[in-house]
């Protein structure tokens, strides 16, 4: 059987897949007892978090300063809806006090070889990745954060300002376009990468121009952070990541006509997970249709909040429920029931966000 590559659908946390994730950690010096015994707590409290199935720690027998924690998950959005929860944040502050550098990897499981697998005793609805994927090398992150209501003048003044840094983070890395919105006063801030992801994060925190926008809104933030203590600044931006969950494109070079648009929508307590799914699908239909003004979208999700970037060819007028993401018989019905916004404003003024600034880095930056 041909195994074929998907074709417009790059990146999903919906297809059931089994996943992997694989945190890799370099120690402070002197910490590696310390770091066994925090791991020895929590272990079994992860182990009863629905949808884990086993996990290993590991420590480099090169560099004992080198440890590994892989786990496996039944799929992507149980592994997400702990990961993204404040539970997770407080559980792992132990580790990260340890470690001088934390990197995650997440992958979806396509095929397994071996006696153990043939013979592991995994729940029935564990499923692999059916293909792999074909996507163009970008990866896509956000953040997300609010700020104290009457500042958002402010806040979108000094966001919009700044000098951007330099797009060349080393041989392999590069940071190709930064959006930023902002819907009330929520910030929106997303980031396309070609390479590594947590080194173009790197790169650019430690730039003199971002440093200075970061402090300079500071004190608008509703939640108080501390950048120059590293486990603050971890903290802040564990509790503000957005990840992205679904990605998918027509498939077509991008022309001149197609700008960026961002929408958001809170959804109900609880419903965050079953909105971005409805959106995914919604997406996924528009990119089979060639007169579709999407050209593009990327979901966003972090427990009720669901963020959905879209590339569009033409007028938004053109064809607003497309581009709302409720094409279709009974589509604005379903979004209305999973969504928490006021329904006395419009669909689109309560969803559309206000661009605050997009930036791509020159083509041979």
């Amino acid at each position: 059987m041909t195994t074929t590559l998907s074709e417009r659908v790059s990146q999903s946390a919906f297809d059931g897949s089994m996943l992997r994730v694989v945190l890799l950690m370099d120690l402070h010096e002197g910490a590696q007892q310390r770091f066994f015994e925090a791991y020895e707590q929590l272990r079994h409290d992860i182990a009863s978090i629905p949808g884990h199935i086993s996990d290993q720690l590991c420590q480099s027998f090169e560099n004992p300063s080198q440890w590994l924690i892989t786990s496996e998950w039944e799929s992507a959005p149980q592994y997400l809806a702990w990961v993204n929860s404040e539970h997770h944040a407080e559980q792992v502050k132990p580790l990260g006090a340890c470690a001088r550098v934390m990197r995650p990897l997440k992958f979806t499981v396509l095929r397994e070889t071996g006696r153990s697998y043939d013979q592991a005793a995994r729940p029935a609805r564990v499923r692999l990745q059916p293909a792999p994927r074909l996507g163009s090398g970008i990866v896509r992150h956000a953040l997300t954060f609010t700020v104290k209501p009457g500042s958002e003048k402010e806040v979108a003044s000094i966001l919009s300002s700044y000098a951007s840094p330099a797009a060349r983070v080393d041989e392999h890395t590069r940071l190709c376009r930064t959006s930023l919105f902002m819907h009330g006063n929520r910030v929106v801030r997303t980031v396309e990468v070609q390479g590594d992801l947590m080194a173009a994060l790197r790169h650019v925190s430690e730039q003199p121009e971002v440093r200075a926008v970061e402090e300079a809104i500071n004190p608008y933030l509703e939640k108080d952070r501390n950048l120059n203590d590293p486990e603050s600044a971890r903290m802040f931006f564990m509790r503000a990541a957005l990840p992205a969950v679904h990605h998918v494109a027509a498939g077509e070079p991008e022309t001149g006509d197609v700008t960026r648009h961002a929408l958001f929508y809170p959804a109900k307590p609880g419903c965050g997970e079953a909105l971005a799914r409805f959106l995914s699908r919604q997406d996924e239909a528009a990119a089979h249709r060639p007169e579709s003004p999407v050209r593009s979208s990327s979901i966003f999700q972090r427990d009720d909040i669901v963020v959905r970037l879209v590339d569009v060819r033409g007028p938004l007028e053109a064809e607003p429920d497309s581009i709302l993401g409720v094409r279709g018989p009974r589509k604005a019905a379903v979004l209305d029931r999973l969504t928490a916004a006021p329904a006395e404003r419009t669909r689109a003024a309560r969803h559309t966000m206000n661009l605050i600034t997009d930036r791509r880095a020159p083509a041979q930056s």
